[in-house]
């Protein structure tokens, strides 16, 4: 079934990109949701409202004559009332973030979190940099 401009329908958002989000609709249909379309506020980065797997509501706002879809989350929501702070969407964590665990840090003071977080980038910082310099020690052609 082809999906038709004003159709409210499920989906699931398949990939990030700066510009929007492809979603995969019920339907088998994939479209995109530019990123002026994702929030009634100004969205600077996509990935502060939607990740990958994510499931949304998305409304049909355009299909052109090579088949692309044109969706919107934006107007799926209500609209927020003059002067009063629109609602950010709720996004599922990040996966795969290997930082401070919430638990890790609950009896934590201010001081132990920095000295712990400093320890963790310097390790970060030296497996960089060993990795970059082995990249760079080996024989070159240019010597030559």
């Amino acid at each position: 079934m082809a999906v038709q401009i004003g159709d409210v329908c499920k989906g699931k958002v398949t990939k990030l990109m700066n510009f929007g989000a492809f979603v995969r609709l019920e339907s088998g249909d994939t479209g995109m949701v530019h990123i002026s379309e994702v929030s009634h506020t100004y969205v600077n980065d996509i990935g502060d409202y939607l990740a990958e797997g994510q499931e949304v509501d998305v409304k049909v706002i355009g299909v052109n004559e090579q088949g692309k879809i044109s969706l919107s989350i934006k107007q799926t929501q209500p609209k927020p009332e003059p002067g009063q702070k629109p609602v950010k969407p709720k996004r599922p964590p990040r996966q795969g973030w290997q930082g401070l665990k919430p638990k890790e840090t609950d009896n934590l003071s201010f001081e132990d979190m920095m000295s712990r977080f400093k320890s963790v980038s310097e390790e970060k910082i030296s497996d960089l940099k060993r990795a970059t310099d082995s990249k760079h020690s080996g024989y070159s052609r240019r010597g030559r």
